[in-house]
């Protein structure tokens, strides 16, 4: 069976628009979440989400091209450069620049996305209501459909190989990694790109999951997303995009890459349960659990970390704990949820958490489960990472995610050792 290494990582994030910032903000325990500033949410009862500062679309994509690009594909360009650049197959630096994958048909894209161009569809249907349906952009649908991210990164990069977006909510972009590693190892590609992207802060995005009831109204970023907390109250929007370069371990090799990581297992499953709820015992969300860990021929015991879902909410949180508790006993595996930090980046959250686990294993090191007091009763079948515990070097790490319509997607990845 081919391995498959981790290359190259970019990142756009609540954190940070670099690799490094997130990293940094993420183990210095630093919350991105923060006041919303991109339009006046005050009639929607939130203050605030972990919204991206600082992103300059000119600048990062291009002027020509970011006109014809919602966000979220702006997102993913940028942070596909980041990771291409950073995996050492860019002849040169700076988003318009060729790669140098030597075989552009086996080199593909799959990449997750929760709601497409939801900041264009806003836009477009106020102008047809205000200005009627010979206004609206021509652009309007190549903007906005999620196939679009990674068309638009496809298209940037001159991947020709399998060009795929994945879209099961907020397990989208886990869903998406998990394919494209096992596209590698089943030999039909060399090199892929993947990870997620969402741009979702703006009227109704916020509007829609506050209707919801899903989103924390708490004014305080400091308080506004408690992951496995006793007084949690629903969580944080996010916004941002994680891009992963992932090779054959031969192909990397031979190119002499720097290995920053191994993927070795994915699994999937539906909790067929109900469209928003997980199902409240675990039992899909274990069964995925337990399909990673057989993908990667691994026991439970051998998992030093597992980055959960941890979405803030009642629900979620507690359906996870029971199902972690299931598979590895109770109060065991090192356990934590980084949406405290940059809040839930819907299809998206798995891409970020993915670079996250593997700055676990580069810097051997746990993130802290961030906006925790109290751990919740319900919850206290898990072992939570905290000062005590953090400081400790994974081998082996999972990164978990989990969607409305009872989606279940659970990755793994291997601290990288030279010559083994």
């Amino acid at each position: 069976m081919t391995r498959v290494v981790i290359t190259g990582l970019g990142a756009v994030t609540p954190l940070g628009n670099d690799t490094q910032s997130f990293m940094d903000g993420i183990f210095n325990e630093k919350i991105g979440i923060k006041p919303i500033t991109k339009f006046d949410a005050s009639e929607t009862g939130i203050t605030v989400a972990g919204q991206v500062d600082g992103f300059d679309p000119a600048a990062r994509v291009g002027k020509r091209d970011a006109r014809k690009m919602d966000l979220f594909s702006q997102y993913a360009i940028d942070a596909a450069d980041q990771a291409l650049t950073n995996a050492g197959l860019k002849s040169e630096e700076g988003a318009e620049a060729p790669t140098t994958v030597a075989d552009p048909t086996r080199f593909g894209v799959i990449l997750g996305n929760g709601i497409g161009g939801l900041t264009t569809i806003q836009e477009q249907v106020i102008k047809m209501h205000d200005k009627g349906p010979q206004r609206v952009s021509p652009l309007f649908v190549p903007e906005s459909i999620p196939n679009m991210v990674s068309g638009n990164v496809s298209l940037r990069f001159g991947a020709k190989g399998i060009n795929s977006t994945i879209v099961t909510a907020c397990a989208s972009a886990t869903n998406a990694i998990g394919e494209a590693f096992w596209r590698i190892q089943s030999g039909k590609a060399d090199v892929m790109l993947t990870g997620g992207s969402e741009a979702t802060v703006n009227e109704i995005g916020i509007a829609g999951f506050a209707a919801l009831t899903a989103l924390s109204k708490e004014e305080d970023p400091n308080q506004a997303s408690k992951p496995f907390d006793k007084n949690r109250h629903g969580f944080v929007l996010g916004e941002g995009s994680g891009i992963l370069v992932i090779e054959s371990l031969e192909h990397a090799q031979n190119r002499g890459a720097n290995i920053i990581a191994e993927l070795v297992g994915y699994g999937a499953s539906s909790d067929a349960y109900h469209m928003t709820s997980p199902s409240p015992d675990g039992e899909g969300a274990a069964r995925a659990i337990r399909d990673a860990l057989n993908d990667a021929n691994l026991e439970a015991n051998q998992i030093s970390y597992i980055n959960a879902h941890g979405t803030a909410t009642g629900a979620n949180d507690s359906g996870e704990a029971h199902a972690i508790a299931t598979v590895f006993g109770e109060n065991t595996v090192p356990v934590s949820s980084t949406k405290g930090m940059t809040g839930h980046l819907l299809g998206a959250a798995g891409a970020i958490e993915a670079v996250i686990s593997v700055g676990a294993l580069t810097r051997g090191e746990l993130p802290v489960n961030v906006g925790l007091d109290e751990q919740d009763e319900d919850t206290k079948v898990v072992n939570l990472v905290n000062q005590e515990n953090k400081h400790q070097a994974p081998e082996y790490v999972m990164s978990a995610n989990y969607g409305f319509g009872g989606h279940n997607a659970v990755i793994v990845f291997k601290k990288w050792h030279e010559g083994v």
